[in-house]
């Protein structure tokens, strides 16, 4: 397993584009992180919002960012055909796409928690300026707070299992754009699905099953009882979606013959 792991880091890290999507990761996460703490305002009457939750709605779009290198990390080789190669040299195609996800995970872990630091930091700086003071019932954002590391851990957390859900969709696929439509189908649009469904019962279920709104049930930290899903059990029915997607992408992959 150890030359698997190392030849598919070395193929990932000298691929062109990886620091790039990487970047974006942290950038767009953070970038959208401090918009949206700028275009809020805490009244001295105080006001309800999820200050943490708020402070790291920047996933939500860094999030296809990770989509899209998880994607490339596997469909750019069957673009190329470098994938014959690759399953030549290492025939247990099994232990090809582990280290791949475990090489893709970590990436995403590091670059993730760079994102989700740099976004709770943004949100302690920028927010007091927007009204959110201790006087108004909200203290300073500090990850020594048990529900404000509980989200900062999840973010990271939802976004290493974003890689691998994106990673099982495009094994299976193999197409590029393809498996980035899937995907981020699979994010967007069917977490707005609900709101198009008038019935009760079908939007608490489509609602539990969408991967990102379940998932990012994880950074909530006020009115817990009040969700469809407790924080964790949220991110389990993403964790649920992952191991899905790479259990099917990793049966067609010993199914097919490249």
């Amino acid at each position: 397993m150890r030359h698997h792991l190392h030849a598919e880091w070395t193929k990932l890290r000298t691929v062109t584009g990886t620091g790039r999507l990487l970047f974006a990761v942290v950038a767009l996460t953070v970038a959208m992180s401090a918009a949206a703490a700028a275009t809020v305002f805490c009244p001295s009457a105080g006001c309800g919002y999820d200050v943490p939750k708020l402070s790291l709605i920047g996933v939500q779009v860094g999030q296809a960012a990770v989509a899209i290198l998880a994607v490339l990390a596997i469909s750019g080789e069957y673009g190329t055909g470098m994938i014959r190669t690759t399953l030549a040299a290492m025939p247990r195609r099994a232990a090809v796409l582990a280290a791949k996800a475990a090489v893709l995970a970590g990436l995403t872990l590091a670059a993730g928690t760079v994102a989700v630091l740099g976004s709770v930091l943004t949100g302690r700086l920028i927010l007091p300026g927007k009204g959110f003071t201790p006087a108004h019932g909200h203290p300073l954002l500090s990850l020594a707070d048990g529900p404000t590391l509980r989200a900062a851990v999840g973010s990271v957390l939802y976004l290493a299992l974003i890689a691998l859900l994106s990673l099982g969709v495009a094994t299976a696929v193999r197409d590029s754009a393809t498996a980035i439509g899937v995907v981020l189908g699979l994010l967007y649009v069917l977490s707005i699905l609900p709101l198009m469904i008038a019935d009760p019962g079908w939007q608490l279920f489509l609602w539990r099953i969408s991967p990102m709104n379940a998932g990012l049930a994880v950074q909530a930290t006020t009115r817990l009882s009040s969700l469809p899903l407790s924080p964790w059990a949220g991110l389990g029915v993403l964790a649920a979606w992952a191991a899905a997607a790479l259990l099917g992408g990793g049966s067609l992959l010993r199914l097919r013959d490249t």
